[in-house]
């Protein structure tokens, strides 16, 4: 089976809130899919965290390399693609645009094979896992309201990052804690994300301890992103010190990136993202070597439906990742999966059974949130 052909569409439309210096409109594209046609007929689904231009032009970089590869080796094509973009783009863009690649490889090795991904990892260790509700914060009446509203779905689990957090003063980031603990109960898990990613973090490493101690207060599960993206030394030190788990590494590509970060022993909690670090192929690698240093590895999953999809495999490969991100409220990942998902009485997400990712879209929702581009058929 070779890969004769790769499409790509960026998603527009719905997309949600949560932009960096700048708040994101329904209408900017920041996640792109990526679907890998073969000669024989079958498509691999992909996603990508970058807007489509930049992704059209990563695999017009990419296509001498890819076209006429064998579909059903992922990890060796999605090598060779990291290997010879060593000066045009490592750990940028294209790296990115290769993420959405090998996960499509994934998918048509799974298809072929008549395996979920999860089983080609190396085996399931869970049939569900539990989602954690992810959404940005607010003011505090109105971040209880929507939190009391995600719980009805039957979520037991839940994030809050961004928002006024760690921008005004101590009492405001602790108010809207506090409102969030008292909406959810004291039963389910609370993680709190600074989005310390945000353009020109104004807080150091004082600031990130203080505010753990707080965060401690409540029962936080995690603290995430307490320090700007760079901050190895600083991260290292509040990990030692902090009364709660931290939690980092979303922005971080390939393998060799969180390297320095797990030996420095910077994070009790790695996070990488399938859809921006490599892949499932580059995304095992950081999970195995997580384990040899004792780090915790949970996916980082601010996207689409098939980085969910592929995340949920994930999780069924290692035994102690026992959470996944569910981004709330958006159409890119309820809206464009045939049937959509469903949590369970125990709030638990089933990880999908059939070949390869186990997903199926919705043709009418993607023609929509792409504006009809040709990306399965034509």
């Amino acid at each position: 089976m070779k890969i004769r052909e790769i499409r790509c569409a960026g998603l527009r439309g719905a997309t949600p809130e949560g932009g960096w210096s700048n708040e994101l409109r329904p209408e900017d594209c920041v996640h792109t899919l990526i679907a890998v046609h073969t000669d024989e007929g079958a498509v691999g689904l992909g996603s990508v965290f970058t807007n489509d231009a930049l992704v059209r032009g990563a695999l017009a970089v990419l296509e001498p390399l890819y076209h006429g590869e064998n579909a059903l080796e992922p990890e060796r094509v999605s090598e060779k693609l990291h290997q010879h973009m060593f000066w045009l783009g490592r750990g940028g863009s294209i790296t990115h645009a290769i993420s959405g690649v090998d996960i499509a490889l994934w998918d048509l090795l799974g298809q072929a094979t008549g395996q979920p991904v999860g089983r080609l990892l190396g085996g399931r260790h869970r049939e569900r896992v539990q989602p954690y509700a992810s959404l940005l914060m607010d003011e505090p009446a109105r971040l209880r309201d929507h939190l009391l509203a995600v719980k009805a779905q039957g979520f037991r689990a839940f994030k809050i990052g961004w928002g006024p957090f760690g921008r005004r003063n101590a009492s405001t980031d602790e108010a809207i804690v506090r409102a969030a603990r008292e909406a959810i109960g004291p039963d389910s898990r609370l993680m709190v994300d600074a989005g310390a990613s945000d353009a020109f973090w104004p807080n150091g490493y004082k600031w990130a301890l203080n505010t753990a101690a707080m965060l401690a207060e409540y029962d936080v599960f995690w603290f995430e992103e307490a320090l700007a993206p760079d901050a190895i030394e600083d991260s290292a030190k509040l990990r030692e010190h902090s009364p709660v788990p931290i939690a980092g590494g979303e922005v971080l590509t390939r393998r060799q990136a969180f390297q320095p970060w797990l030996e420095a022993r910077a994070l009790d909690i790695v996070q990488p993202d399938v859809t921006k670090v490599g892949g499932i192929s580059e995304e095992r690698r950081i999970a195995w070597m997580a384990q040899d240093h004792g780090v915790r590895f949970i996916p980082h999953g601010w996207n689409t439906a098939v980085g969910l999809a592929a995340d949920l495999h994930l999780a069924s490969a290692f035994a102690g990742t026992d959470l996944v991100e569910y981004l709330t409220g958006s159409p890119f990942i309820d809206d464009i999966t045939a049937g959509g998902w469903s949590l369970d009485a125990d709030g638990m997400l089933a990880i999908p059974t059939s070949p390869g990712l186990g997903l199926t879209l919705d043709r009418d929702a993607l023609k929509k949130y792409t504006r009809g581009e040709p990306l399965l058929d034509g």
